[in-house]
């Protein structure tokens, strides 16, 4: 028995060692699996649920493929990935959950969610998550002729990074009180998130503990929890 959990894999064309290390993962390592959850920024960015391009396709063939040999995925919207919908999740199968989600794992009650939530000293990025997750505005942006809107998409992630080089490491970490309330507001002992791509353990008070998920840029993140274990693994791309 074990579940497994995984984010920020940044997903791109132009990283075929990350594909190739999330195809492995999913074909090797996922099979037999309780279940997979998939916290968030699984692609660098997704355009919409229309962008049917070789590669969202091969991802996406990936993840049915998994779900066709009975192993359950959960998929929740990162920042990067906000825009996956309904279509995303009848092609491969996926059960799409909610920014926060409270499971049972193996007997211990479980916060899962991507994590920028968290991130409430990024005043600025907060302002932005709130305004693009408007569904009037989403209804729209899904409107615009798909080259309009992948031409937007590079704009606006120009100016993120441009941004992201200017703000202390500080703001983009959680804030400890945003995390304190979102662990009492849901009653549970763990927290699991991504976002960050600061894998680590911390031990919180109350005896209640929170794992980050690392990001796959350099490595393969993934959390494997079994009903008497939780392992971080790593491993080179």
């Amino acid at each position: 028995m074990r579940t497994l959990f995984i984010s920020d894999l940044h997903l791109t064309a132009e990283r075929e060692d990350i594909t190739r290390a999330f195809d492995a993962f999913m074909s090797q390592d996922a099979l037999g699996a309780d279940a997979v959850y998939i916290l968030g920024d699984l692609f660098e960015f997704w355009v919409g649920d229309d962008d049917n391009s070789p590669f969202n396709q091969q991802v996406v063939s990936i993840i049915r493929r998994l779900v066709d040999s009975g192993v359950p995925c959960f998929f929740v919207q990162g920042n990067r990935d906000f825009l996956v919908g309904k279509r995303f999740v009848k092609k491969t199968g996926a059960i799409l959950l909610g920014d926060e989600t409270v499971i049972d794992l193996y007997g211990r009650k479980t916060l899962i969610m991507h994590g920028d939530t968290l991130c409430t000293d990024d005043v600025k990025y907060q302002e932005f998550r709130a305004k693009v997750h408007q569904p009037w505005l989403q209804w729209v942006y899904n409107r615009i002729p798909l080259v309009w809107r992948r031409k937007l998409v590079k704009k606006v992630q120009t100016g993120a990074s441009s941004e992201k080089e200017t703000k202390s490491s500080q703001i983009m970490d959680v804030n400890p009180d945003a995390v304190a309330e979102a662990i009492t507001r849901n009653g549970v002992e763990l927290l699991i998130h991504g976002h960050t791509h600061r894998p680590n353990f911390h031990q919180l008070n109350d005896n209640k503990q929170r794992i980050v998920l690392g990001d796959w840029y350099s490595q393969s993140s993934i959390l494997q929890v079994t009903e008497h274990d939780i392992e971080l693994i790593n491993r080179p791309l």
